[in-house]
C-alpha cells in the first residue's frame, strides 16, 4: 500500500464509521482469523463493525474472540444486505475477486462504500479504492498486523486480536512449515505471543478438537491414497456416500491433502472431493518447490491460489474428473521429475 493510500485511509478512519469486514466462501482460519482481528481493532477505534461471512464456518474455529459476533449471509441475507447497503467501508480480506463470495457478490457489486483489499492471492482484481496486496507474506493474519502497523496503531493490538492473528498465521502456514513462512513472520508471532497468546491452547483448539467421524473419514482418505511415483505425485479421492458415511460437516476435510503431500519423494498433491448436491467435485492442490499449482489449477480447473496451495473444481464425476487430472498430468511429466 502506498504512502498515499495510508495517508488518505487513515483520515477516513479518524471518525466512526459504519465499516463491513468480509471474507471468502467456506472461510478458513486464516479467513476468520484476519477478519476478527480487523474487526476488533477498528471496534477499539469506536467504528461500527460488522463481519459476515458468505456460508458457516467450521467448529474448529468457533473457539475464536468475538466469532459469535460473526454474521452468516446464508442465514441472515436481509440484516447482512441492510449492513452493507449502509456501509461507509467495506474491507475484503483474503481474496481478491468478488467471485469469491459466491451469492454476495451481487450484493458487493452494487454497494456505495468504498472498498479496501487487504489479501496476498495472485493477479488481484481491481475493484476496490485501497489496496493491499503481497503475495510474498504467508498470511492475510499477518498482513493485517502489517495494516495496523501502518496505521499507527500496535498499541491497541491485545490478546483477543492477538489470538485472532496467530490462529490465522498458524493455520495458514501449516503450523510455521510452509516455504512462506519468513523470518517475519515469527517476529510477527513472537510479539503476538507477547500480548499473551498461549500457543499452546490455540494448538489444541484447532487440532486436537477431531470428532470420531472425522478421524474415521480421515482413515478413508488415506486408504484411498494413490500415488503416481512416475509423477513425484500423489491423490486422495472422497465419495459423496463416504462423506456422507461418516456424518461429514464443515471443515472435517481440511489438511488431509498433506498428508499425501508428506508421502517420500511427492513434489504434487491433490485431494478429490465429491459435493453432488452442487454437482461438482472440489480440489485442494499442494506442492513442495518450484511447482506452481497456482498456475496448474486454473489452466485446468477453474482454480487458483498460491504457488504451492491452491483450489480447484471440475463439473465432471469424480472417476472422470481423477482420469481427467491423470491424463493431463503427462503434459507436467518432466516438469514433476525435476521439481525440487
Amino acid at each position: 500500500m502506498k504512502n498515499e493510500a495510508i495517508v488518505a485511509l487513515k483520515k477516513l478512519l479518524n471518525s466512526p464509521k459504519n465499516i463491513v469486514i468480509i471474507s471468502h466462501k467456506n472461510p478458513d482460519g486464516d479467513a476468520i482469523g484476519s477478519s476478527l482481528a480487523l474487526g476488533l481493532y477498528l471496534k477499539a477505534k469506536h467504528h461500527n463493525i460488522s463481519v459476515i461471512m458468505p456460508n458457516d464456518f467450521p467448529e474448529f474455529l468457533k473457539w475464536m474472540p468475538d466469532s459469535d459476533s460473526i454474521l452468516i449471509y446464508d442465514y441472515k441475507t436481509k440484516i447482512c444486505d441492510e449492513k452493507i447497503a449502509a456501509a461507509d467501508l467495506i474491507f475484503t480480506l483474503d481474496f481478491n475477486a468478488l467471485s469469491r463470495v459466491d451469492t454476495m457478490q451481487h450484493v458487493l457489486e452494487n454497494a456505495k462504500a468504498d472498498f479496501v483489499m487487504i489479501d496476498h492471492h495472485q493477479e488481484p482484481d481491481d475493484y476496490a479504492r485501497f489496496t493491499y496486496s503481497d503475495t510474498s507474506i504467508c498470511a492475510t493474519a499477518q498482513m493485517v498486523f502489517h495494516f495496523i502497523e501502518k496505521m499507527g496503531d500496535i498499541h491497541l493490538l491485545n490478546k483477543d486480536i492477538a489470538e485472532n492473528l496467530y490462529t490465522g498465521i498458524m493455520t495458514d502456514t501449516g503450523s510455521f512449515r510452509f516455504r512462506s513462512t519468513t523470518s517475519t513472520t515469527h517476529r510477527v508471532v513472537a510479539q503476538l505471543i507477547d500480548l499473551g497468546v498461549d500457543n499452546a491452547k490455540v494448538h489444541q483448539n484447532v487440532f486436537d478438537a477431531n470428532s470420531a467421524q472425522r478421524m474415521q473419514l480421515l482413515g478413508v482418505a488415506l486408504q484411498n491414497l494413490n500415488i503416481l511415483p512416475e509423477y513425484k505425485t500423489a491423490y486422495i479421492t472422497l465419495s459423496q456416500e463416504e462423506l456422507d458415511a461418516h456424518s461429514h460437516k464443515k471443515g472435517d476435510t481440511e489438511g488431509f491433502v498433506n498428508y499425501a503431500l508428506s508421502v517420500k519423494d511427492v513434489v504434487f498433491a491433490v485431494i478429490f472431493i465429491e459435493h453432488k448436491e452442487e454437482g461438482i467435485v472440489k480440489m485442494s492442490l499442494r506442492s513442495t518447490g518450484d511447482f506452481s499449482v497456482n498456475e496448474f489449477a486454473k489452466k485446468h480447473f477453474n482454480g487458483g491460489g498460491h504457488k504451492n496451495a491452491s483450489g480447484g473444481r471440475s463439473e465432471l464425476s469424480l472417476e472422470e474428473t481423477v482420469s481427467q487430472f491423470i491424463r493431463i498430468l503427462q503434459d507436467y511429466k518432466t516438469q514433476l521429475t525435476n521439481a525440487k
